[in-house]
């Protein structure tokens, strides 16, 4: 099983990028990710509220690298619905919905880190551009 060294320099290049609307996943750390099965992308928010999600089989570790984004976690997923594939299978471990109901909002700004354990909904929106490291943690068996 190989090692993978994420130099600054490939975090430094990311973070130079001009920033598009929307939300993307950002090269070339994308690429390398999906090849290697990596815990581990760089996601950039610009103008943008997403969608509130939960996931039962994996913790979030967030680092803002540059910008601000506000994240509500907690609460509850209202009507929310299991992922579909593009395959057509649902997977239950993980739920999308418009919104959280009496969730808690906490803004983080660049160095901040934040950790949003499995099974917990949480939601983020950027006004302007940040960019944002995503570690997954999968969830410890009880």
């Amino acid at each position: 099983m190989p090692v993978h060294v994420i130099k600054k320099e490939m975090i430094d290049a990311m973070l130079a990028l001009p920033a598009q609307a929307g939300k993307r996943l950002l090269e070339p750390l994308k690429g390398l990710a999906l090849a290697e099965n990596l815990p581990l992308n760089v996601l950039e928010d610009t103008n943008v509220s997403n969608d509130a999600e939960v996931h039962t089989h994996e913790a979030d570790l967030w680092l803002c690298l540059s910008g601000e984004v506000t994240f509500n976690c907690g609460g509850e997923l209202m009507n929310g619905t299991a992922r579909v594939h593009k395959d057509g299978t649902v997977d239950e471990r993980e739920w999308k919905a418009k919104e959280i109901r009496g969730g808690q909002e906490v803004m983080l700004h660049t160095g901040d880190w934040l950790h949003i354990p499995a099974g917990v909904p949480h939601q983020h929106r950027a006004t302007g551009t940040a960019k944002l490291a995503i570690i997954k943690i999968p969830a410890v068996e009880k």
